[in-house]
């Protein structure tokens, strides 16, 4: 099942900007590794289920994946060969808004080599390009 809000306060949304890279949400936080977004783009919650999926079957119950995106955004989609007018479209999927500099998944408990190629089948499952990321310890 895809990810989506249980409630929402209004049912569509407007499109709004994506300016600038991700301030928030831009660093390892739980995992000792991380898949970080390079380029900005809505992610699907059939995506995000996609990557979640891949990397677990890949890993077979080994370590602890973490998910650091969640669809908020809901986006509607008028049928094709719909003339203007009539009003909003019904709500198609639910997205998460990504920024540069985000990080959308996060491992823990397992090797380097093995989060590596775990994350690289999530990176496959992406809309956008993403890179492997480790833990940057404070000074």
């Amino acid at each position: 099942m895809a990810l989506m809000p249980k409630r929402v306060k209004h049912r569509k949304m407007q499109r709004g900007k994506m300016k600038g890279n991700a301030t928030r949400g831009n660093y390892v936080a739980y995992g000792d590794y991380g898949l970080q977004a390079l380029d900005t783009h809505w992610v699907s919650g059939r995506q995000i289920e996609a990557g979640r999926i891949a990397a677990q079957h890949f890993l077979r119950r080994q370590g602890k994946l973490y998910i650091r995106v969640f669809p908020h955004k809901s986006i509607s989609k008028k049928p094709l060969e719909t003339r203007m007018g009539t009003g909003k479209a019904d709500v198609e999927y639910w997205a998460a808004c990504v920024k540069p500099g985000t990080m959308l998944f996060e491992i823990a408990g397992v090797s380097e080599e093995l989060a590596k190629q775990a994350l690289a089948r999530v990176a496959h499952k992406m809309p956008i390009r993403c890179r492997f990321v480790g833990r940057r310890l404070a000074v």
